[in-house]
């Protein structure tokens, strides 16, 4: 009985709620991310001196730090510079930086498997570095990459439960408002969230999966 109580439509409304915010910050998030891990790993893999090199020492520190040290320092730490934030933009900011770090070492990796005569060839016909990096090299990583940036993008998802700490109104945040107030929906809550996790994680993969067999 506390099961059907507890998965009332007052509650599982309540959860859509925090279900939306967790798909809003993942969707920004992993906007933003793609686009600056693509600026960085090709910098990284571009070798400009010193410019390369400074960007992957960058890199190689956001990704050895806890995901939930730079949640914690976007919230706590940035108004102590005079940058103030509420929960939702500091949980996309740390979420952002960190996979951004992880992002661009996977689109290094993806150029570095894109034979090296594809970018001489290019070269040979007349392009510039970057006409060669976007017109012929990027499409051809883009597709390699498309399994680790399905895994990083859902990682990215699963992440977002962490900003629960700093009060992001998000679906475990909400479902932890709900089995506050009965402790008997603790298990249903944890069984429902883990389903809509699921469905939200495997629309990922199918999205994935259509692009590469459209483009492979």
């Amino acid at each position: 009985m506390d099961f059907v109580n507890a998965l009332s439509w007052e509650n599982v409304h309540f959860l859509l709620q925090g279900l939306w915010v967790t798909i809003y910050v993942s969707l920004i998030s992993i906007a933003l991310s793609f686009i600056i891990g693509l600026v960085l790993g090709t910098v990284r893999y571009s070798k400009i001196p010193y410019l390369s090199a400074i960007t992957g020492f960058i890199i190689d520190i956001i990704r050895n730090l806890p995901l939930l040290l730079i949640i914690f320092f976007t919230y706590f730490g940035l108004p102590g510079l005079g940058i103030r934030v509420n929960s939702v933009v500091a949980s996309i900011v740390a979420l952002v930086v960190f996979e951004s770090a992880m992002i661009a070492e996977i689109v290094r990796s993806g150029i570095n498997a894109v034979p090296e005569g594809q970018m001489e060839g290019a070269r040979s016909n007349g392009m510039n570095f970057m006409q060669a990096m976007f017109y012929v090299i990027m499409p051809q990583a883009l597709l390699k990459m498309i399994p680790a940036l399905l895994s990083q993008f859902v990682s990215l998802v699963k992440d977002t439960s962490l900003a629960t700490i700093i009060i992001l109104p998000d679906l475990l945040y909400h479902a932890q408002i709900v089995y506050s107030q009965n402790t008997n929906y603790m298990i249903p809550m944890y069984l429902i969230i883990a389903l809509m996790y699921f469905i939200v994680c495997f629309c990922l993969s199918l999205v994935a999966s259509y692009l590469q067999k459209k483009f492979g």
